[in-house]
């Protein structure tokens, strides 16, 4: 979910290239559940269990992924309620650090007429994003495997943060240790961050969860809150 710096690349591609090292989506079912996920006809909508709570949503990936949820996935809840307010049709909505893609898949669902777009720089996570993205059948949602500092900010409207920098000051919640714990990194995030943010039109959306007011610009004015004011939605002056 969070970020380091990577030497420039041309401008990213918006599909995902399936190379991936690790072991199977989905993870081999406990003998005793005896789950595995089949096929149904599109008349069905198979989705609709997945989100009506985190549990079922994050049965969608391996085991350690969804031990981590509580702390590092944005819950069902709180995703519902940002993609409310971001929602708005024909637009296109960025999660910065996307991790699983929990946040862009629930919103795809529950707001079809919007585009939501992850970017993760962790291969692995979006190998399970996309993944998860298949299985739901949701054609509105889609994963960069990048750095933030190698996206073009004007092709999206608005945005979802979950202080996902924060795991480089983070020593104790980290996801794995392919992330260095620095300060000026995560100092030279929230820099960049706050600039390109700066620089959207007026009108633009942004929620933020758990998250310090240090990445917010001046001018984004405080439009709501909630869940305990852990979740706060601003739009641009």
């Amino acid at each position: 979910m969070s970020y380091h710096i990577n030497g420039a690349v041309p401008a990213v591609n918006l599909q995902v290239t399936k190379i991936y090292p690790y072991s199977d989506f989905p993870p081999q079912p406990d003998e005793h559940l005896n789950r595995k996920l089949t096929i149904v006809p599109q008349t069905i909508d198979n989705s609709a269990a997945l989100f009506q709570n985190d549990a079922a949503f994050d049965w969608m990936y391996p085991e350690h992924f969804q031990l981590m949820s509580m702390k590092q996935w944005t819950p069902i809840a709180v995703a519902r309620k940002a993609a409310e307010f971001l929602a708005e049709p024909g637009t296109r909505v960025l999660d910065v650090g996307s991790g699983i893609g929990k946040f862009c898949l629930t919103a795809g669902y529950h707001y079809p007429g919007t585009t939501f777009h992850g970017v993760e720089q962790r291969q692995e996570l979006v190998y399970f994003a996309e993944e998860a993205r298949q299985y739901t059948g949701l054609d509105n949602v889609s994963f960069i495997n990048a750095n933030i500092t190698q996206l073009d900010f004007n092709q999206f409207d608005h945005f979802y943060f979950y202080n996902s920098f924060y795991e480089n000051i983070d020593v104790e919640n980290c996801i794995d240790d392919t992330i260095a714990t620095s300060y000026s990194l995560y100092s030279y995030y929230t820099q960049y961050l706050y600039k390109v943010l700066a620089e959207k039109p007026s009108g633009t959306r942004l929620v933020t969860f758990h998250c310090f007011d240090d990445v917010i610009p001046l001018d984004y004015c405080l439009a709501n809150v909630s869940f305990d004011a852990l979740l706060r939605m601003w739009i641009k002056r």
